[in-house]
C-alpha cells in the first residue's frame, strides 16, 4: 500500500466517510414515462426526460439508495435530430448523427446544454442550474461528461463567452499538422460518408431533404476514433471529429514532457510546472470549458476514452481544475492496465474504470464457468492503485445485467455486486435501472438490444415502473424487482457508512481452498478491516448449488485483530436477522458457514 492511498484513506476515516458510490443516469431516458419505443422513433412518437423529472422527491430517493454522487450523462449539447432553430441552433444532417437523439459523445456545443432536456429550451442552462442545485440540496455531488478527444463533425460554438474562439476558426486547413491546430486535415480531400452495413440507413431509411443544410466538409478532418481516412469505415466515430493536442502525425510531441519524478507530486507542482509553459491552443481550450461547467456548480467529470489523450494535457487539465476545487471527482476510461499509473499519478486522475481486469473477470465468474481463484489475484496485483480502480457491473456501454447476451438474471449479478462493492477502498458505479433488473430488451433503431441506446428516443421499461407517472415510489414494480431494489439499497447504504470498507484487506479464499474441506472454487471469501469495524466477507457465485464449511481465518487475522481464545457474535449486514458465531482456538478462528445459491454475508463482529 503506497504513502499516497494510506494518506487518502486516513482521510475518508478521519472524516468518518465511508466509499463512494456513483449513480449513472442517462438524463433523457429517466423521467420518460411514454412506453411506445418505436423503433427510430421521434421525441413526439417515443418520449424524453426534462431536466424537471429529477424532482425533490426523486432525488431524495436516488441519495437514500446509498449514493453520493449522480453522473447526468449526455449534459453539453451534442448533435440530435431535432428543429431548433427558433432557438439559433443549426439542425444536424442525419448522415453524421448516430440514431435519431445522438450520441452524448459527439458534443456540438460545449458552452451550452442539450436542448431537447429543457422544458423551455431558451432557458436550458438555468433549468440546467437549477438541477444542480436540487442535486445539491439532496446532498449529492454532481458528475458531467467531458470528451476532450473529439467533438462533432459539424461543431458550431454559438454560445461561446467573450474571448472564446470556435474550435478550428483559426486553424490552417492547409497542413495536416499544426501545433496550435485544433484538428488534422487531410488537404484538399472531401469527407465522404462511409458506406452504410448491416441494413443500416441514416433514421431508419426515412427519406429527408436537408437542401442547403446538408453537410460538407473540405478539407476532410481526422476521425474521432483517429482514422485518417477522408471516407472513414462504418466502425470508425465517423460523427466525431479527432483534437489534436499537439502530438505529430509521427507520434512525437510538440510539447514538454513531465519530469520522471511528477508522478510522486501532487496538483500543486503540476499545476506550477504548467504556469509558464507554451502548450498548444487545445490545451487552453478545454480548459476554459472545465472550468466553465465547475462555475455552473458541477462538482466533477467522466472523461471519455482518456487514454486517447496525451498524459502531460491530463496534468495540466486536472491540476488546473484541482486547483479550483480539491474535492472534483474525476474519473476516467483507460482500457490499458500498462497506462494506468501514468495517468493516476502523472495525469492526475482520482480514478479509472477497472474494467479489464476486474469486471472483465467477473464475467466468467459470473456466467457459470470461471473460478473465483483469478479475483485475488486481479486485487493483489492492483493493490498499490485499487484505491483508484472504481468498481462497475453496469454503464453505457456494457451489456445489461438481465440481457440473454450477459447473465440472463440480475439475481445472479448479486454475488459480484456485494465483491465489486466490498473488496476495495475505490468508488462503486451502478447504472440507472440496475437496481431494478433492467434487460434493455428493446430494438430501439441504432441502438441495440441489450444496451439501453445512448442514441435513440426510448423508454426503460423496469425503470419507469420505479417511476410509477412520477410518483418516483415504485409502485409499479413487481415483488422481485422490488426485492432487488432493496438489496443494492441495503448493500449500497452500508458500503459509504463502513469505515472497515476503506481499511485493510486481505484475502482468506486461498487459505481456505487449501486448509477447508467443501469449500469450493465457486465461493469467495475476504476480510476487512479498521480500527472500529471488522468484516467477514463470503459469496457464492453458483446459481444452483449451496455449499457449508467451516471458514477459517488464519492466525495472522486473529492477530490483527487481537482476538483472544473464545466465542464472538458475527451479524449479516446484508440480512441482521443472520447471526454466527466465530470461534478462536488456539489463535485460529472457524466459523460455520451455509450458503445459499447466490448468497453472500457480510458478517461484522459485534463489539
Amino acid at each position: 500500500m503506497t504513502n499516497t492511498k494510506n494518506n487518502e484513506v486516513a482521510n475518508f476515516q478521519n472524516n468518518n466517510r465511508g466509499k463512494l458510490v456513483v449513480y449513472q443516469v442517462f438524463t433523457r431516458l429517466f423521467g420518460n414515462t411514454n412506453t411506445t419505443n418505436k423503433p427510430w422513433g421521434t421525441i413526439q412518437e417515443n418520449g424524453i426526460g426534462k431536466f424537471a423529472d429529477f424532482t425533490k422527491k426523486a432525488l431524495q430517493e436516488i441519495k437514500d439508495l446509498g449514493v453520493t454522487h449522480i453522473w447526468y450523462t449526455g449534459i453539453p449539447h451534442h448533435a440530435l435530430i431535432g428543429d431548433y432553430t427558433t432557438y439559433g441552433i443549426s439542425n444536424d444532417d442525419p448522415d453524421i448523427v448516430k440514431g435519431r437523439a445522438g450520441s452524448p459523445y459527439a458534443v456540438k456545443d460545449y458552452y451550452s446544454v442539450n436542448p431537447d432536456l429543457a422544458k423551455d429550451p431558451s432557458k436550458r442552462e438555468s433549468e440546467f442550474k437549477a438541477l444542480v442545485k436540487r442535486s445539491h440540496a439532496a446532498g449529492l455531488k454532481v458528475i458531467i461528461d467531458l470528451v476532450p478527444n473529439h467533438v462533432a463533425r459539424k461543431y458550431e460554438g454559438k454560445n461561446n463567452p467573450k474571448g472564446v474562439v470556435d474550435f478550428g476558426a483559426n486553424d490552417n486547413r492547409e497542413v495536416e499538422y499544426d501545433k496550435n491546430n485544433n484538428f488534422y486535415y487531410n488537404p484538399h480531400e472531401v469527407f465522404k460518408l462511409p458506406e452504410w452495413r448491416s441494413g443500416y440507413l441514416p433514421l431508419g431509411g426515412e427519406q429527408y431533404d436537408m437542401g442547403e443544410e446538408k453537410f460538407v466538409e473540405v478539407p476532410a478532418k481526422w476521425t474521432g476514433n483517429g482514422s485518417r481516412l477522408s471516407q472513414p469505415d462504418f466502425n470508425d466515430w465517423y460523427e466525431t471529429v479527432k483534437i489534436n493536442y499537439g502530438v505529430r502525425p509521427d507520434g512525437t510531441k510538440d510539447f514538454d514532457s513531465l519530469p520522471g519524478d511528477f508522478n510522486q507530486k501532487d496538483f500543486s507542482d503540476h499545476f506550477a510546472f504548467w504556469a509558464n509553459k507554451e502548450v498548444p491552443d487545445s490545451w487552453i481550450k478545454f480548459r476554459d470549458i472545465a472550468l466553465y461547467w465547475l462555475e455552473l456548480g458541477v462538482d466533477g467529470f467522466r472523461y471519455d476514452m482518456a487514454e486517447m489523450v496525451p498524459v502531460e494535457f491530463w496534468s495540466f487539465l486536472n491540476s488546473t481544475i484541482k486547483m479550483k476545487n480539491p474535492d472534483a471527482f474525476l474519473m476516467a476510461e483507460v482500457y490499458q492496465p500498462h497506462l494506468y499509473r501514468d495517468y493516476i499519478f502523472k495525469g492526475k486522475m482520482d480514478y479509472l474504470y477497472d474494467k479489464v481486469e476486474f469486471y472483465d473477470g467477473l464475467i466468467p465468474i459470473m456466467q457459470g464457468y470461471g473460478w473465483t481463484d483469478h479475483i485475488p489475484v486481479v486485487q493483489k496485483g492492483l493493490l498499490d492503485i485499487e484505491h483508484h480502480m472504481l468498481h462497475f457491473l453496469e454503464n453505457h456501454d456494457e451489456v445489461r445485467i438481465p440481457s440473454p447476451e450477459f447473465l440472463g438474471n440480475a439475481e445472479k449479478a448479486k454475488p459480484g455486486m456485494v465483491v465489486s462493492a466490498t473488496i476495495g477502498t475505490s468508488p462503486t458505479m451502478i447504472y440507472f435501472g440496475q437496481e431494478v433488473g433492467e434487460p434493455a430488451a428493446e430494438n430501439p433503431g441504432f441502438g441495440s438490444p441489450g444496451r439501453t441506446s445512448i442514441f435513440d428516443y426510448v423508454g426503460v421499461p423496469h425503470l419507469q415502473r420505479w417511476v410509477n407517472n412520477k410518483k418516483f415510489d415504485g409502485g409499479q414494480l413487481s415483488a422481485q424487482e422490488s426485492d432487488l431494489r432493496e438489496f443494492y439499497k441495503s448493500l449500497l447504504n452500508f458500503t459509504i457508512n463502513s469505515s472497515a470498507l476503506m481499511g485493510e484487506y486481505r484475502d482468506i479464499h486461498f487459505y481456505n481452498r487449501d486448509h477447508t474441506e467443501y469449500y469450493n472454487y465457486r465461493v469467495l471469501s475476504y476480510v476487512r478491516w479498521s480500527k472500529n469495524e471488522k468484516l467477514i466477507i463470503i459469496a457464492n457465485f453458483d446459481a444452483h448449488d449451496g455449499f457449508g464449511f467451516e471458514l477459517k481465518l488464519p492466525e495472522e487475522i486473529i492477530k490483527e485483530w487481537e482476538l483472544q481464545d473464545g466465542a464472538y457474535q458475527l451479524r449479516d449486514q446484508l440480512s441482521e436477522s443472520i447471526e454466527k458465531t466465530l470461534n478462536v482456538y488456539h489463535g485460529i478462528g472457524e466459523v460455520r458457514i451455509d450458503l445459499q445459491p447466490l448468497e453472500s454475508f457480510i458478517l461484522r463482529l459485534e463489539k
